[in-house]
C-alpha cells in the first residue's frame, strides 16, 4: 500500500472545514496538517479532524519537508503568491475554486508548474459530482439522441453577512457568480464554443453587497444551445432544491441540480437514477484524482488548462454583460 499523501491546509476558515469533513473517509490515503496565521485556528482544526500538525504560518507549512502538498484555501486574491511559493519549494498544489483573479494569473501559476514539475488542481468539486458523471454518460450514450436545448438553473437565498470578505470584490476576485463559475453545464462532454452573460439590476440593500445574479446564454461545439440561470438572492423550495433540464430530439433529461435525482426520459421506459448521496458534492472523488495525479505523475482532471478554459469563458460573460450595461 502506498504511504499517504501529507496534505498541509493554508488557512483555516469555513472552506477548510467543509473539505476537511469530506476527506475522513480518505484517511487511509491523505493526512491532514493545518496552517494558519492565528495558531489558535490551526490548533483547533488539529482537534476536531487529528492526524497532522498545527502551524502558526504559512510559510512553515510550505517549508516543512515533512509536507507533500498544499491547500490553498484562502481569499482568491492571496492564492497567486502562496501556490508560487509552494511550488517553488516543490509542493504539489490544490487551489481553491475561483483559483486567480486574471488570466495573466492562470499563465504566470501554469510557467511556474512547468518549472516545479509538480501536480495543480483547481478545486472545482462539481466537476467530480457524481451528478456529473451520470449525466455525462447519459449524453455519450445519446440517451435523449441529438441535444437541442440545455437549461441549468442554480437559485438559492444564500445572503452573505456585512463582516464576509466575499463582500469585498477586489478580495474575491469578483461578484457571487465569478465565485461560483460555470458549474456543471461546461462539464457533459460537449464544449461551450460561444457565451455570453446578462446581468439583471442589481440590488445592494442589505448586509450582502455583492452582485448576485447572472443569466448566462451559450452554444455548445454539437450545436445545441442553452442557458444557465444563477442567483443567490431568489427563495428556492427547502433553500435550494431546484430542477433543470436537457432537451433532445428523442427525449428529456430532468434532473436535481443538486445530485438528488435524473429523470431520463427517451426512447423506452423512463429512468430514474440515483446518481450517489456518499460523494453528493464531488469532494472525495477530487481529492482521489489529486492523489492518484500525484502518485502517476499525470495531470489531474481539473488541471490548470481545464481552469484556463473555463477562465475564458467567464471572461466572455463579463465581458458581454459590460457591454450590454453601457449600451
Amino acid at each position: 500500500m502506498s504511504s499517504p499523501i501529507r496534505l498541509a491546509f493554508l488557512g483555516c476558515g469555513f472552506i477548510t472545514r467543509v473539505h476537511s469533513r469530506h476527506l475522513t473517509a480518505l484517511r487511509g490515503q491523505i493526512v491532514c496538517s493545518y496552517a494558519s496565521r492565528d495558531r489558535k485556528k490551526a490548533d483547533s482544526c488539529c482537534q476536531q479532524f487529528p492526524g497532522g500538525r498545527a502551524y502558526g504560518s504559512y510559510a512553515e507549512a510550505i517549508a516543512d519537508p515533512a509536507i507533500d502538498a498544499v491547500v490553498v484555501a484562502v481569499p482568491p486574491s492571496l492564492h497567486l503568491p502562496l501556490v508560487l511559493q509552494a511550488l517553488e519549494a516543490g509542493k504539489h498544489v490544490l487551489v481553491e475554486k475561483p483559483a486567480f483573479l486574471t488570466m495573466a494569473d492562470y499563465e504566470t501559476a501554469r510557467a511556474a508548474r512547468d518549472r516545479a514539475g509538480r501536480t495543480v488542481l483547481v478545486g472545482e468539486n462539481d466537476h467530480y459530482k457524481p451528478l456529473v458523471k451520470t449525466l455525462t454518460r447519459l449524453v455519450a450514450e445519446r440517451a435523449i439522441g441529438d441535444m437541442v436545448f440545455a437549461h441549468f438553473t442554480t437559485i438559492a437565498r444564500r445572503l452573505k453577512t456585512a463582516g464576509d470578505w466575499r463582500n469585498d470584490e477586489a478580495m474575491a476576485g469578483g461578484d457571487a457568480f465569478f465565485e461560483e463559475g460555470l458549474h456543471i453545464a461546461g462539464s457533459l462532454g460537449p464544449r461551450i464554443a460561444s457565451i455570453e452573460g446578462f446581468r439583471p439590476a442589481p440590488s445592494r440593500t442589505g448586509p450582502d453587497s455583492r452582485v448576485k445574479s447572472m443569466m448566462v446564454a451559450f452554444r455548445y461545439d454539437n450545436g445545441a444551445v442553452g442557458s444557465l440561470y444563477y442567483s443567490r438572492e431568489i427563495p428556492s423550495l427547502f433553500r435550494g432544491l431546484r430542477l433543470s433540464k436537457l432537451y433532445g430530439r428523442d427525449g428529456i433529461i430532468t434532473f436535481e441540480s443538486n445530485g438528488l435525482f435524473v429523470l431520463a426520459r427517451g426512447r423506452g421506459w423512463p429512468r430514474l437514477l440515483l446518481p450517489g448521496y456518499r460523494d453528493i458534492r464531488g469532494y472525495q472523488a477530487m481529492y482521489r484524482d489529486f492523489a492518484e495525479a500525484i502518485r502517476d505523475g499525470r495531470a489531474p482532471e481539473m488541471s490548470l488548462e481545464r481552469a484556463i478554459e473555463d477562465q475564458r469563458l467567464m471572461d466572455r460573460v463579463y465581458a458581454s454583460a459590460a457591454g450590454q450595461s453601457q449600451a
